[in-house]
């Protein structure tokens, strides 16, 4: 997804918020959303789109607001489906998937798995995670072309898929079935046409954790892995059923493969159009960490949420009824010029960032800690090693209303002075990454 800056002559120059489309998932490939947002935020900031078969959302773009809709589950529910792809339907994972259901439910799945997913817990995968970025960076030595969204794509499947317990062997196809989950429009990703390549992705995601969840539970025993947890896990005073195993690993790699990816593309692409910012990281490294939140906050890889209202409400004027579609776009929230000063600046030392890059509230995305610590060895390796990137290519932006997106973007690097040996050292020394 482009992100744009407003123009000098004010938001909302030839924006007709009557003939906006939110829902399309094209807007986000090849056009420009922010711009979109910016006039929502100032002019609409609860916004109804009804769509031509009659299906309606409401949009809220604040940051408050987005906050509030996210946190407050007795007046917007999970249970009916989270995402615009099945907006007027039911969700069929709703009440099992912890990302679509509600407390106590929610909490009594969630609060085991965060002692397993907690920063403290994941602390000893962090040279694992090391060596997956030098294998990643690995490409760099040859001083050719590099499209770091490509490279980028399988970069989560590496730790997560170790962390599953899921063979090496089938990381390839689990990425670019959770980017057909999520991007079935998209023409790299289609692979039949309707709504055919949703449904088979999910038919083969579901199918693949099924019988993964069916061969540890024939062994007898719990793995050493997350799916061998699940298996073992007690919610509410009752093991999981086979189907709610299934649909919490669909979600949590889900989570992983089709966020991660897009926030390391989205900040490189930043740190090219803001050099300044890249050298500051250069001349202080320790500005590394401060940078991955801000390239969180830029990318917003998760570009909305929806829920369902419980009951009559009037949000900021608006009457809100039972049964209607709210749609919070993080995107936006992160842009908001009330809680971000200057939110189309690029800025390694901004502080505070509270940006809602992994969601608010009980929903807040259990994954965060494993993706920080990801994202932070990544760009720390980037920043020890390369002087500057350059473009080398068309950057291509994702077809998807959910993720927030870049499939394409090829460059070059060129690397400090000993970075090519170090890296290369540091390639032979780790050798194939252990499962």
């Amino acid at each position: 997804m482009r992100i744009s800056t407003p123009h000098p002559g004010g938001p909302g120059t030839g924006i007709d918020l009557d003939t906006v489309d939110l829902f399309d998932p094209e807007l986000y490939a090849v056009g420009d959303p922010h711009a979109i947002w910016t006039v929502m935020r100032e002019r609409a900031p609860v916004h109804r789109q009804t769509l031509p078969d009659g299906r309606s959302f409401w949009s809220v773009t604040k940051y408050h607001d987005v906050n509030d809709v996210l946190r407050d589950h007795t007046r917007f529910t999970s249970n009916r489906g989270t995402l615009l792809s099945i907006l007027g339907g039911t969700d069929p994972a709703g009440g099992k998937m912890m990302a679509a259901s509600d407390p106590p439910v929610h909490t009594a799945m969630r609060e085991p798995l965060n002692k397993v997913l907690s920063h403290r817990a994941l602390k000893s995968r962090q040279p694992q995670i090391r060596r997956v970025v030098h294998r990643l960076l690995a490409p760099l030595l040859d001083g050719g072309t590099w499209d770091v969204a490509a490279a980028g794509a399988g970069f989560p499947m590496a730790f997560t898929g170790t962390l599953m317990g899921l063979p090496e062997a089938d990381w390839p196809r689990l990425t670019r079935l959770t980017t057909m989950a999520v991007a079935p429009e998209d023409h790299d990703f289609r692979e039949s046409a309707g709504d055919s390549t949703l449904t088979a992705a999910h038919h083969e995601l579901f199918a693949y954790f099924s019988g993964q969840v069916k061969r540890r539970v024939r062994h007898g025993f719990a793995e050493d892995d997350l799916i061998g947890f699940l298996t073992e896990l007690e919610a509410g005073g009752r093991r999981l059923r086979h189907d709610e195993i299934v649909y919490n690993c669909y979600s949590l790699l889900l989570g992983a493969n089709v966020t991660t990816p897009h926030a390391i593309a989205a900040t490189v692409l930043a740190l090219m159009e803001h050099p300044q910012e890249y050298r500051r990281l250069l001349a202080d490294p320790s500005l590394t960490t401060g940078a991955v939140e801000e390239g969180l906050r830029w990318a917003s890889p998760a570009n909305h949420f929806m829920r369902y209202v419980t009951q009559d409400i009037t949000l900021r004027g608006q009457e809100l009824k039972a049964g209607d579609a709210v749609v919070a776009w993080l995107g936006s929230a992160n842009r908001d010029e009330e809680v971000f000063p200057e939110p189309f600046r690029f800025d390694v030392t901004r502080s505070p960032n509270r940006h809602v890059a992994f969601g608010f509230g009980p929903h807040y995305c259990i994954g965060a800690p494993l993706a920080r610590i990801a994202l932070r060895l990544l760009f720390e390796e980037i920043v020890a090693l390369v002087e500057a990137f350059a473009p080398a290519g068309p950057v291509e932006h994702l077809t998807s209303n959910f993720v927030a997106g870049i499939k394409r973007m090829p460059l070059t690097a060129t690397l400090r002075e000993g970075a090519a040996r170090t890296l290369a050292e540091a390639v032979a020394a780790d050798g194939p990454v252990p499962a």
